[in-house]
């Protein structure tokens, strides 16, 4: 494969693992208040530091891992963010058997997957900065 088509593809790869982080962050910049809420409701502290933080992890760290610039902090970054909000968010183990605990048992295994994609990301990238 030639470095371009090589490069054309990782850029995408990236683009593709990086997609629900800048979705969720442009939908949280513009609508703020939706932000707050949703950290609110899942008892985070200081809910409004909690929503411009995360905003900030994801749009941030996705440039970088998207721009090369600090690609492994922005990997790490992301990776951190996703385990954490996934054990706030799909505690699935809470909830009675049913379909609500197959689909949140499902987004929980599924986001320990793009966790484990942003760690090969931080390993594999062959950038000094």
């Amino acid at each position: 494969m030639s470095p371009t088509a090589r490069r054309a593809l990782t850029l995408i790869g990236l683009l593709g693992l990086c997609a629900a982080y800048l979705q969720g962050g442009l939908n949280k910049l513009v609508d703020y208040p939706g932000a707050v809420a949703e950290a609110a409701h899942f008892g985070l502290p200081l809910p409004p530091v909690v929503a411009a933080l995360t905003i900030a992890l994801e749009l941030g760290a996705s440039a970088m891992i998207l721009s090369g610039w600090f690609r492994r902090l922005g990997a790490l970054g992301l990776m951190a963010f996703t385990l954490a909000a996934t054990l706030i968010a799909n505690r699935y183990w809470e909830l009675p058997g049913g379909m609500e605990r197959f689909m949140m048992a499902n987004s929980f295994y599924e986001h320990l997957g793009l966790a484990g994609a942003f760690l090969l990301v931080a390993l594999h990238d062959r950038r000094v900065a």
